[in-house]
């Protein structure tokens, strides 16, 4: 029998399958797109997932993150990461070096997807298999999660997330967040001649009129040939609980803030971990707790600013309130681990 069944091959579902699969136990990844996967995403790693990476056996290609840069239109503040440096890389890289590892490890790779699960006190039967555990990493709107009706319903606005690349040379080796009144957009160097830029908002505006609120980013991308755009959204998402008998709820399937910090990778990578340690120790239960402990600083500080982002008049305090107090800024940032 299948040890632990994977629904969904992004990067959550693959690290919990490699993660099962280090353990010595069976485990087979469903995904019905190709490798490698794209989306959009941020393609910043922070630091915390840079060693998550590593522990996993996996050394890949990038750019080098030194910190993060806060800007509006007249001042910035920044911080460098402690104790390790993140990683700018393309969604599309780091899905094939996970994709290849797994298979090195022998994660066994179906194509096909989740719909429909059945569970008893001891196997789990979805997509024709039969599995004693069952992962669901099947993303922001996971269809696992809606059929066990894990889903809870929210009444805040969503914000929606959008991402281009624009082939130009990078200027900055920190993560640039710049921010308006109405939203931010995101700067990620990812190779010697490409950036990541995306823009979060609450408006479902395109791009270019996103883009439009940064006139100096806006001027510095002019001329750089672009890329299409990947949309993300609603980014938001409630979960009852992550823990339905034999069912476990990783990654953004687990429940999901928004991308403002950047985080979602690492905390994908992290709690794909929690989850197999606690099939391991036989206490499935405990990764409830588990993921609770090792997201709250995230929800703590993505919870603030999103709060502060959420009125024009308090979102243009969020960067001179940065640089007027770099020690808090600094130490908000060392969160992003």
């Amino acid at each position: 029998m299948i040890d632990v069944l994977v629904a969904g091959g992004g990067p959550a579902g693959l690290a919990a399958a490699m993660h099962a699969a280090l353990a010595g136990m069976r485990a087979v990844v469903v995904e019905p797109r190709s490798a490698p996967v794209d989306k959009a995403c941020g393609e910043g790693v922070m630091p915390g997932g840079v060693a998550a990476l590593r522990t996993l056996g996996i050394d890949v290609a990038g750019r080098e993150l030194r910190g993060i840069r806060y800007l509006d239109a007249t001042r910035r503040a920044e911080a460098a990461f402690r104790g390790g440096t993140g990683l700018g890389i393309r969604r599309t890289t780091l899905h094939a070096a996970l994709h290849q590892r797994a298979r090195d490890l022998g994660v066994e790779m179906v194509t096909g997807k989740v719909s429909e699960v059945r569970q008893s006190a001891d196997r789990v039967v979805a997509a024709g298999m039969t599995a004693r555990w069952l992962i669901a990493a099947d993303g922001l709107h996971s269809p696992v999660r809606r059929g066990l009706g894990l889903a809870l319903p929210d009444r805040a606005e969503g914000r929606y997330g959008l991402r281009r690349h624009y082939r130009v040379e990078p200027w900055t080796d920190f993560v640039e967040v710049h921010w308006s009144a109405h939203g931010e957009a995101y700067v990620t160097p990812v190779a010697d001649d490409l950036v990541g830029v995306a823009v979060l908002s609450r408006s479902r505006r395109g791009y270019d009129d996103h883009l439009a609120a940064f006139p100096a980013l806006a001027a510095r991308l002019r001329d750089a040939t672009a890329t299409a755009v990947r949309g993300a959204g609603p980014l938001r998402q409630r979960v009852r609980r992550r823990v339905a008998g034999r069912i476990l709820l990783v990654g953004d399937a687990a429940g999901y803030t928004d991308a403002l910090t950047g985080e979602g990778i690492a905390l994908g990578l992290r709690s794909a971990e929690a989850a197999v340690r606690s099939l391991v120790g036989g206490r499935p239960e405990a990764y409830e707790a588990a993921w609770a402990r090792l997201t709250r600083r995230h929800r703590l500080l993505t919870g603030a600013l999103l709060t502060a982002g959420r009125h024009p008049r308090t979102a243009r305090l969020v960067v001179p309130a940065a640089s007027r107090l770099p020690a808090v800024f600094s130490a908000a940032v060392h969160v992003l681990r």
